[in-house]
């Protein structure tokens, strides 16, 4: 992949330039800001929700209560499966519409929602391997990030190879949700952790080199949307790979 300078692409340079990467930091600070907001809730309402459903019996094993077996025991299970998929959809689709404003509210609300469908992984894994596993994939998440903010390679052609990929996985899962096979479950969860690895860089270029090339409108507002857009993008490659990783390393309850 050839080398690349964003800052050039724009034709800007001397005092403009570094106003622009000044601009550049800020906007950064605010999409990783938005981002952490964004996993403080779900984490939040993960935990709570977690605490709502289940209770222990006299003997000390873990049992649903009434409002755990309506949200993970009935069909309500799979609205709540597939809720946040939909709300991604819904903002991604009208992102154009609405204030940046009430963007950062749907983000945040859309955070509270994958904390609800989340919220099993505390019924399945020890809360030990969850936090082990969250501090992985944080580490990995932070340096895969920032070769993807530091890289001069341009990582474009890669993003058309991982879309696909994701587009395969997503397909994968959906069958595996009928066939439940712990083999196709295991090589699922390897290619997505890889996959994500991988959009994590892309993304994280993707975003800077958005507003090298924009930042010369002044156009704040629409700045401000593409620092939410930008923090949903990383959030969801987080939020992934974090799964994939806890579903192989993750110690059962």
């Amino acid at each position: 992949m050839a080398e690349y300078d964003t800052i050039r692409t724009v034709g800007v340079s001397g005092a403009r330039a570094a106003q622009i990467d000044q601009g550049l930091r800020a906007h950064m600070n605010k999409v990783y800001g938005t981002m952490s907001v964004g996993m403080l809730i779900t984490a939040l309402a993960a935990w709570a929700i977690a605490g709502l459903s289940t209770t222990t019996d006299a003997a000390g094993n873990m049992m649903l209560t009434q409002f755990g077996m309506a949200i993970y025991a009935s069909p309500l299970k799979w609205l709540i499966m597939f809720s946040p998929l939909v709300f991604v959809f819904g903002l991604s689709a009208g992102i154009n519409r609405i204030s940046a404003a009430a963007a950062q509210v749907a983000f945040y609300a859309f955070a509270a929602v994958m904390g609800l469908s989340l919220s099993s992984i505390f019924l399945v894994y020890t809360t030990t391997s969850i936090a082990q596993v969250f501090l992985i994939t944080a580490i990995a998440f932070a340096g895969l990030s920032l070769y993807g903010y530091t890289t001069k390679k341009d990582l474009s052609a890669m993003g058309t190879f991982l879309m696909m990929g994701l587009i395969g996985l997503i397909v994968a899962m959906i069958v595996n949700l009928f066939v439940a096979s712990s083999a196709m479950a295991f090589a699922i969860s390897v290619i997505g952790v890889l996959i994500f690895a991988g959009l994590t860089a892309y993304d994280t270029q993707q975003i800077k080199t958005t507003y090298i090339q924009m930042a010369v409108t002044g156009d704040q507002e629409w700045l401000g949307k593409a620092a939410i857009m930008g923090a949903l993008s990383l959030y969801l490659d987080f939020i992934n790979m974090f799964m994939m990783l806890l579903q192989l390393f993750g110690s059962r309850e």
